[in-house]
């Protein structure tokens, strides 16, 4: 089955009860898989600045390269899938261009973003973020986050200084460990993970899960399954209800069919007919 018929997106951003303006970016392309979010940081509009760097530097770099090479083909310097690859060192790219212009132009000094963005091909999808806007998987009845924050709770979480439900109400929620546009280089985590058909995949940034608890997003997803635009609608308006004190933003990737790439003769052919 063909990308675009195979999945089903739906997104919604919004400013939040608080904030005056929204500075989180978000882009889908469904007939190359892709999905992009991007929760900006900085004084003034500079956070809206770097998560749309981010956001647009992803989404049009990706797409050019996905023109000409398939994103499950090997990449012949690493041997990693080219989509593994473009999603590294296109954040990367994002990085040095959000980096540039803090540095060249002094209102956006110190501005960065997080971001979390997925390719989906061959049954799989590869997810890359930096920070802690996240990718959460619902299959069946089993609702988990998939991504690990690089935050400074994440880190005390896991060395047992605090426990999940006393990270709830921390007030080190928003202490970020990595970003983009800070530095120089960033450090990219990417994984790749089998999806299954039936699968939703939800992408969000932390103005999300800070306003609702992952139990109450997950029956929310359960219960409106069946209705993407309508569910990224009711987790929006679930976090404005909670006090909104952020901007919130999500994006819903349900798995309609498989969509393995064509291999041995069945590849020939079809790139044949391409020609």
């Amino acid at each position: 089955m063909d990308i675009q018929d195979a999945l089903e997106i739906a997104s919604r951003t919004d400013p939040g009860r608080v904030r005056s303006h929204n500075e989180d970016s978000v882009a889908t392309d469904a007939a190359n898989g892709l999905v992009v979010l991007a929760d900006g940081m900085g004084g003034y509009n500079a956070g809206e600045v770097a998560s749309g760097i981010a956001v647009s530097v992803l989404s049009s770099e990706i797409k050019f390269h996905l023109q000409s090479v398939k994103p499950e083909t090997p990449d012949p310097f690493c041997g990693e899938d080219t989509g593994v690859v473009l999603l590294r060192d296109n954040v990367q790219k994002a990085n040095a261009s959000i980096f540039h212009a803090a540095q060249s132009q002094p209102q956006y000094s110190g501005m960065g973003t997080t971001v979390v963005a997925g390719l989906f091909y061959d049954n799989r999808v590869a997810v890359a973020h930096v920070g802690d806007s996240r990718m959460y998987r619902l299959r069946g009845e089993e609702f988990a986050v998939v991504t690990r924050d690089h935050s400074l709770l994440q880190e005390q979480i896991d060395s047992g200084m605090i426990s999940k439900e006393d990270a709830r109400t921390s007030k080190n929620k928003n202490l970020v460990t990595r970003a983009v546009g800070i530095d120089t280089e960033v450090q990219v985590e990417v994984h790749v993970h089998d999806v299954q058909v039936g699968d939703i995949y939800l992408f969000c940034s932390d103005g999300l899960n800070d306003m609702v608890a992952d139990e109450e997003i997950g029956d929310v997803l359960k219960m409106l399954k069946a209705n993407l635009p309508l569910a990224a609608n009711e987790l929006v308006q679930m976090a404005n209800d909670n006090g909104g004190r952020d901007n919130v933003s999500v994006i819903l990737v349900k798995v309609k069919g498989k969509f393995a790439a064509p291999r041995g003769w069945m590849a020939k052919l079809l790139s044949w007919f391409k020609d």
